[in-house]
């Protein structure tokens, strides 16, 4: 089985990355947040950051493009290709509001026939190249019937894999994965097929697995935000501990601090740490007066003392 960290802006940037990839069995691969392409091709300072090779010395990074113009798409992914990466993701998945309504991310798969044009376009443009092209979509805007009509237009084409999120637009990452839409295009897909969608557990890996057992690839992202150590967990069959995860806190804290206190301050700092405890937090059910404390902390000194007071005075659980 394959395992790959998902893309989520904002939360697995390249200081996410290396402190889980310090700590925690390794991804065979981590997707980053998508990048949106220049009109000159080039990457803007915030991406091209979180992308440098310096950055991801350690990892296996695969960059992932947002756009609905091949040859926005064209011109950003011979920059990348540049730089040395060997495989690029197309997001058609992204069920933001402000991306869906020009038409990109999940708003594409509105759009078969400007798809597969798309598509035609930039696998053209990359014949003669080693570049590897992989897509990650949901099953459609508003439908998952949509699915049927935009698998053909997929398997035209040699993805490198197909990444499905087994919810459509409006689903956003409400309701349940709609697995039997998803059984299907497994079955019927002749690219490569990874699942992505609501593996929290080794439970759920597990249920995912006997209803599919010639799928070899897995993506994981709120599970992993949440849960650090589950992949580890999958594999060994044995939890972290509290004290493991609190080092990995730590290391990612202290991370963010070195790097952002210098040039914008402690807000952005509490910013992003609260954004991880708003899925950490599920490892402690017992933690609603500390969660509020770390919510309102205003200070990295207030954040520190309502985290040590978490970790000192709350259970930990790893669920199954």
């Amino acid at each position: 089985m394959r395992y790959y960290l998902a893309p989520m802006e904002g939360v697995t940037g390249w200081i996410f990355r290396n402190a889980y990839h310090a700590f925690f069995c390794p991804m065979d691969k981590y997707f980053a947040p998508f990048i949106t392409p220049n009109p000159d091709g080039g990457i803007g300072p915030k991406d091209l950051r979180d992308i440098a090779m310096e950055h991801n010395m350690r990892l296996t990074l695969i960059p992932q493009i947002l756009t609905d113009q091949a040859d926005g798409f064209i011109r950003t992914a011979k920059t990348l290709e540049k730089m040395g990466y060997r495989e690029i993701n197309l997001n058609l998945g992204c069920p933001s509001g402000t991306v869906v309504s020009k038409g990109r991310g999940s708003g594409f798969l509105a759009y078969p026939k400007k798809l597969d044009q798309f598509l035609y376009e930039i696998f053209s443009a990359f014949s003669q190249s080693d570049l590897k092209i992989s897509v990650k979509t949901r099953l459609g805007k508003e439908r998952e019937e949509e699915f049927e009509g935009l698998l053909p237009i997929f398997d035209q084409y040699p993805l490198e894999e197909l990444i499905i999120h087994p919810r459509v637009r409006e689903d956003y990452y409400k309701s349940v994965p709609r697995m039997e839409a998803f059984h299907q295009a497994f079955l019927q897909s002749t690219n490569p097929v990874c699942y992505n969608g609501d593996i929290y557990t080794p439970s759920d890996l597990k249920h995912l697995t006997d209803r599919h057992p010639p799928l070899d690839r897995v993506m994981l992202g709120r599970g992993i935000v949440t849960d650090p150590g589950l992949l580890e967990q999958i594999k060994t069959g044995t939890p972290i501990t509290k004290e493991r995860f609190q080092s990995f806190h730590d290391h990612l804290y202290h991370s963010f601090r070195d790097f952002f206190l210098p040039m914008s301050g402690e807000r952005v700092v509490l910013y992003k740490m609260k954004e991880y405890w708003s899925y950490m937090i599920a490892m402690f059910p017992d933690s609603k007066k500390y969660r509020k404390k770390i919510e309102r902390s205003q200070t990295l000194c207030a954040y520190e003392e309502a985290v040590c007071s978490l970790f000192s005075e709350c259970l930990f659980i790893v669920r199954q």
